[in-house]
């Protein structure tokens, strides 16, 4: 028998999660081309920074990057405010990604939907905690979006 108890699932309202809040964001040098994606993470007094990238990308394909790998080092569930300036993950994740999996990751005009499978891993990631998916305007100060901004640029630059 073992001490550890199941993992809470993410809708629990007796259970008190962290709070963190996150910042991501995806660059692209062509699209596509050389791509990266950053994270910035903060709960309480503790962030984090994380970036990444690919030589052969395209920028939605860097957005999605950024919020999976964010939420996929979160070591329990959390209570999330996700900010993203891509309208795309926002809306993919929100909107569009009840009709996809209704229709077997099909769009409503019957093609494939791109970059399916990042979205699926997201699927799957948002389901372990609760995330309130925001929109911020990229390029426009928000300290945040700049900071994510600055981690994807590193991300392009690791990879050139």
């Amino acid at each position: 028998m073992t001490d550890a108890s199941p993992a809470a699932p993410a809708d629990s309202p007796q259970i008190k999660r962290p709070q963190v809040l996150i910042y991501t964001d995806g660059a692209c040098k062509g699209n596509p081309g050389p791509g990266g994606w950053g994270a910035w993470l903060r709960t309480g007094e503790h962030e984090k920074e994380m970036f990444g990238g690919e030589r052969q990308t395209t920028n939605n394909r860097m957005e999605l990057t950024a919020v999976i790998e964010a939420l996929a080092s979160l070591k329990r569930t959390c209570d999330v405010i996700l900010y993203t300036d891509s309208e795309y993950v926002r809306k993919g994740i929100t909107e569009w990604i009840h009709g996809w999996k209704t229709r077997g990751w099909k769009t409503a005009d019957k093609k494939p939907v791109k970059n399916a499978e990042l979205w699926q891993r997201l699927d799957g990631l948002r389901n372990l905690h609760h995330v309130d998916w925001r929109w911020v305007k990229g390029h426009a100060g928000d300290p945040g979006n700049e900071r994510a901004d600055q981690l994807a640029n590193k991300g392009v630059e690791s990879v050139r």
